[in-house]
């Protein structure tokens, strides 16, 4: 399934910066509780949950209720979803690139 660009800029967005790409590293290892991920950094908890909330828009991580915990679980498939597109990019730059090559090495 093809990404829209809405949300091609909502998942890169998210991973753009240090701290969510972490959170979602760690979140598709095993899952974690809020709390337990708040723990590991030196930010109020409210800023880890805003975190948390962008991940969980661009889809990269889920929250699941469990309890009076919220349960975050990395999305594989998101990721995947969003190497796919990468790795188009590559195939249309590798495909420049020959030709760049062939072009330059033909003699005139």
């Amino acid at each position: 399934m093809n990404l829209s660009d809405e949300a091609v800029d909502r998942i890169f967005r998210a991973l753009a910066d240090t701290t969510r790409r972490d959170i979602v590293r760690r979140t598709l290892v095993g899952e974690l509780s809020v709390s337990e991920i708040a723990a590991e950094y030196d930010m109020s908890f409210a800023a880890v949950q805003k975190h948390v909330a962008v991940l969980e828009a661009a889809d990269l991580v889920a929250k699941i209720p469990s309890g009076r915990e919220r349960i975050v679980r990395g999305n594989p498939e998101t990721i995947r979803r969003a190497q796919r597109l990468l790795g188009q990019f590559e195939q249309l730059w590798r495909g420049r690139i020959d030709r760049l090559d062939a072009l330059l090495s033909t003699e005139p």
